[in-house]
């Protein structure tokens, strides 16, 4: 049986420089018809969200898991249990925290005793620590049987309750940093409530709140700064060494809330103020460049968030967040 050579109608008396073009141009055809293979498109998170929906989300975009109501914070334990901090309502009308199995079953509860809880971090030795808000703002280390281990009352304004403080975080060498909104400060006390370190956020942008704040490996700190629209790291010092906000990437930031600084350096961001299309998360690198981003369409924002592996599992290793 005869073969056929099939030829480009243009390509079969071309000259070699003349085929060489037309190659060139069948390529930028192709390329033209893929999706871009820069870092952006090479870049997949799996991740699980806190605010008016917390669901788990596959890196495809689709829920695996859905709790069926608000949260204000929360984690992946290791075991693939969640730790969630409710939003206050009828059955916990202080809020509270709750450790969940996927198929709904509560292992654990602590039910809030004022405003609201804010906050909740699940620690290696099974405490939690979490943030009450009300006439008392405190923090509180419990143990699972809901014994207080540690207690102390946050140094923050108590006219509103709903902006005395956000992510707390106990931090390596045992002391815990708190984002106190309306005081405009992160603080960082021990565990009898002193105060040893403080970032007082910049007066302009107006009400540059701090939401979150994270202790990085090299001892300096990544803070939200809300309705400022911004990001910024500071050093040991209180001075900010690097930032990012709308002036960088316009119409990007809205009311950035939840974050979480990733082992290369990019950090995640959540937009809580973001709508419909708008984007709800995205990483950013040092360079300030948008290398990752999500949408769903969804007409709320996204208040807290945990990036997971692409299979729906807790990133190996200590999570900043």
């Amino acid at each position: 049986m005869k073969t056929r050579t099939l030829n480009h109608p243009m390509t079969t008396h071309a000259s070699p420089s003349r085929r060489a073009l037309i190659a060139l141009l069948s390529v930028c055809s192709i390329a033209e018809s893929l999706p871009c293979l820069g870092e952006e498109n090479s870049i997949t998170h799996s991740y699980i969200s806190f605010g008016a929906a917390t669901e788990i989300i596959s890196d495809k975009g689709e829920v695996l898991w859905k709790y069926p109501a608000s949260t204000r914070d929360g984690w992946m334990l290791p075991n693939g249990n969640l730790l969630l901090t409710l939003s206050k309502n009828k059955d916990y009308p202080g809020g509270g925290v709750i450790e969940v199995t996927r198929d709904m079953k509560v292992l654990f509860e602590y039910k809030g005793t004022q405003s609201e809880v804010n906050t909740a971090q699940a620690l290696p030795n099974g405490n939690i620590v979490l943030t009450e808000a009300g006439a008392n703002p405190r923090l509180l280390e419990i143990d699972r049987s809901g014994k207080t281990v540690v207690e102390f009352p946050l140094q923050c304004q108590n006219t509103n309750h709903h902006m005395e403080s956000r992510m707390a975080r106990k931090l390596a060498n045992g002391n815990y940093l708190v984002p106190q909104l309306l005081d405009k400060v992160v603080r960082e006390y021990t565990a009898e409530g002193k105060v040893v370190w403080e970032f007082k956020t910049p007066d302009e942008p107006k009400d540059s709140w701090p939401f979150t704040a994270i202790r990085i490996p090299n001892g300096n700190t990544i803070v939200n700064l809300t309705h400022g629209n911004s990001v910024v790291e500071v050093d040991p010092a209180g001075k900010i060494v690097w930032q990012c906000s709308n002036a960088d990437l316009p119409d990007t930031f809205k009311d950035p809330c939840g974050a979480q600084w990733l082992p290369n350096g990019n950090i995640v961001l959540a937009s809580y103020a973001a709508k419909g299309d708008a984007i709800k998360l995205f990483e950013i690198n040092r360079e300030k460049k948008i290398v990752w981003s999500r949408k769903d369409g969804k007409p709320h924002g996204i208040h807290e968030f945990q990036i997971l592996d692409t299979n729906g599992k807790p990133l190996e290793g200590p999570i900043y967040r």
